[in-house]
């Protein structure tokens, strides 16, 4: 019978903890690099000398003495899970930051053993590591690989199953000092015997330090018993501070003793080419300009880059839609089915589709290759001062950057922030700036109305105006998050690490597959979700005739005074409402009322487009209006059922609803009396 062993992979954010679990399981885990991207477990398996070992990767934490929900998890999983060992992965370009976690480890599992990864990156640096002098400092065995290229992963895997199957080793190195040592050897031998079914040391150190929830969960696991617990928790000293700060500092200088032994420099100035491009991108001078700039230049790519593939993709499934229906209507189906089934749901999908996706497809990857490369923390650092005087995290910039592919996933990447009110800020905020099912509405009313000349200076133009919008995203999401935590959030902000990790040539081809199968599939799928009834109830909607008029004239009809106030009118505010499942459709509801026609309509190019809504009113005033409410109304539905999902709350669903909606609604209200005055 094949023996099964679980192995837990724990680590430091940044030291390609992912990467180790994705080449040892052949999973498609993301790998973020940047801190705090891992922020749930993943589970893969693998096989080597006749056993099966289930693989689980946890969340990158710096301490088991954690500060976050992420680092709580991770921590527990070391302490309870019952793995059979713990493999802890650093990098070997730092080795002497990641040991602290090493030796936590070793006071609280009984086997462990150490992966020193980008073996590759520190030789590029002029770094090398002994690992056998490493391996014999620490007492526990040490392997080194270079996972992104697969080197020396088949000797890790032979050091796990030896780690598994040979009898453990007792740990001889301990870090703590010799009264520490007495006290927590005095405190367990006064609680009775039972305490010593703890896992080790470091687990006692946690209850004098405290850590009340800690107990709880030994108690839980059957590590203690219900009185063992209540006694420790009883005789937990008043003031610990001491014994804590003791224990970090001896971690600190035991970690410098062994790295010193075991590294050593080719080199004199290892990060030389770091610090040269951080004078750059970190600079108070540069740092902001190449930020935008690259931002800049991102978003016009993607706005040059989608026209010709999505204008491809249209036509091409709006044509199988025409032999859809014909084919449909050839097997005797009535025509409200073909009505039904062609005309509503899938046009509406096609045309979500047809939008959606090429935009997606580049935007994604080319924020992954930033992501890749080791930008996006220093994006943090930059805007983190910002932040700071909203009472907000500098990690949120990271989130709103995400925002800018799917609000829904800068929504999930808000769990990176550890304090939940700042977390929660970032979440309520996400969709004050544009995602990428609003870009298509936004960059064409700009090249309607605004963008003067053809081919390339048309696209700058848009592309500048579009960066333009997100700035006012940004500031209004400052300006918002700063009113959340001084009346429903009150607060100050709060410190947090953040690592700039070292600049790292991108992937290319990990890259593509990731963004695609992570992100662009997966967004694009719940979109589509979303868009099928919407489809069913716009073709409903459309072809139900009351008083002379269909529904859908009825109830813009309805809207149009509130409309008029906005600067808008009726048909461009249902628009938007029928547009919740999806944000791409908006336009396409708007033309298909002005039309009156019974199905989405595809116009040929932009200027048809501009005849048309300039012939339904629409001025300057109208676009910039237009252009403020598509910034500033309530997310779509995707990005609700996640922002349900992440907060857990009704309450908190509402308020992200109803906060951009109240901005939308009363900066178009504002700007259209102002522009009404002054023509």
């Amino acid at each position: 019978m094949e023996e099964k062993y679980t192995i837990v992979l724990a680590g430091n954010p940044n030291v390609g903890k992912s990467t180790v679990f994705n080449a040892l399981t052949g999973m498609k885990q993301h790998t973020g690099n940047w801190s705090g991207k891992t922020v749930s477990g993943a589970y893969g398996t693998f096989q080597h000398g006749g056993a099966e070992f289930t693989l689980a990767d946890i969340p990158g934490i710096y301490s088991l003495r954690a500060n976050s929900a992420e680092e709580r998890e991770a921590a527990d999983m070391i302490s309870f899970s019952g793995a059979d060992a713990v493999v802890v992965v650093c990098d070997a370009t730092c080795l002497e930051r990641n040991l602290s976690l090493v030796l936590q480890t070793m006071e609280c599992a009984e086997r462990v053993m150490v992966c020193v990864n980008l073996m590759d990156e520190a030789e590029k640096k002029g770094i090398k590591v002994d690992i056998a002098k490493l391996s014999d400092n620490l007492g526990v065995p040490v392997t080194a690989a270079s996972a992104r290229s697969g080197q020396g992963l088949d000797e890790l895997k032979e050091a796990i199953y030896s780690l598994v199957t040979d009898v453990p080793a007792e740990h001889k190195l301990t870090v703590f000092p010799d009264d520490i040592r007495s006290a927590l050897a005095g405190f367990s031998t006064s609680q009775g015997g039972d305490v010593e079914n703890l896992p080790a040391r470091e687990m006692i150190l946690r209850m004098l330090c405290g850590d009340e929830s800690y107990i709880r969960k030994a108690e839980e696991g059957g590590l203690l018993s219900s009185s063992a617990a209540n006694r420790l928790i009883s005789a937990i000293p008043q003031d610990t501070s001491h014994i804590r700060d003791e224990v970090i500092a001896a971690e600190i200088r035991r970690s410098a003793e062994i790295a010193a032994e075991a590294v050593s420099f080719g080199k004199c100035s290892p990060y030389s080419r770091d610090r040269k491009l951080d004078r750059i991108f970190l600079s108070r001078k540069t740092g902001i300009p190449a930020m935008l700039l690259l931002l800049g230049l991102t978003l016009w790519i993607t706005v040059i880059g989608a026209n010709y593939p999505s204008d491809l993709l249209g036509k091409a499934l709006f044509g199988l839609g025409g032999i859809m229906s014909e084919g449909l209507l050839k097997t005797g189906a009535p025509p409200w089915l073909e009505g039904v089934l062609i005309q509503g749901i899938y046009k509406v999908l096609a045309w979500v589709v047809s939008v959606m996706l090429p935009p997606m497809a580049i935007f994604f990857p080319m924020f992954t290759l930033l992501e890749d490369l080791g930008y996006l923390p220093r994006m943090a650092f930059l805007m983190d001062p910002c932040f700071r005087c909203a009472n907000a995290c500098g990690k949120q910039a990271i989130t709103m950057a995400m925002g800018m592919g799917c609000n829904a996933c800068g929504v999930t990447g808000c769990r990176i922030i550890d304090s939940p009110r700042e977390r929660l800020i970032a979440v309520l905020t996400n969709n004050f700036v544009p995602c990428n099912g609003r870009f298509p509405t936004i960059i064409a009313v700009i090249t309607m109305f605004f963008a003067v000349g053809r081919g390339a200076a048309n696209s700058v133009i848009s592309a500048l105006l579009l960066l333009a919008a997100i700035l006012l995203g940004v500031a209004v999401t400052l300006l918002v998050s700063k009113l959340l935590s001084v009346t429903l959030l009150k607060g100050e902000a709060s410190s947090f690490t953040l690592e700039l990790p070292s600049y790292r040539r991108p992937q290319i081809g990990k890259v593509l597959i990731r963004s695609v199968l992570d992100r662009t599939i997966f967004v694009l799928g719940r979109a589509c979700t979303a868009a099928a009834p919407c489809g069913l109830l716009i073709w409903l909607m459309a072809n139900i005739h009351v008083n002379g008029g269909t529904l859908l004239s009825s109830a813009a009809d309805i809207l149009d005074p509130a409309g008029q106030l906005m600067g808008l009118d009726g048909v461009i505010l249902l628009g938007f409402i029928l547009g919740f499942p999806a944000n791409e459709i908006v336009m396409p509801i708007i033309m298909m009322t002005y039309l009156a026609q019974g199905s989405l309509t595809e116009l040929s190019d932009i200027s048809q487009l501009h005849a048309l809504l300039s012939g339904h009113g629409w001025t300057v005033s109208t676009a910039v209006c237009m252009v403020i409410f598509t910034l500033f109304h309530f997310p779509c539905a995707t990005t609700c059922m996640t922002v349900k999902k992440e907060t857990g709350s009704l309450k908190w669903t509402a308020l992200s609803f109803l906060l951009p909606t109240a901005t939308g609604i009363l900066l178009c209200t504002a700007v259209n009396g102002i522009l009404s005055v002054l023509s």
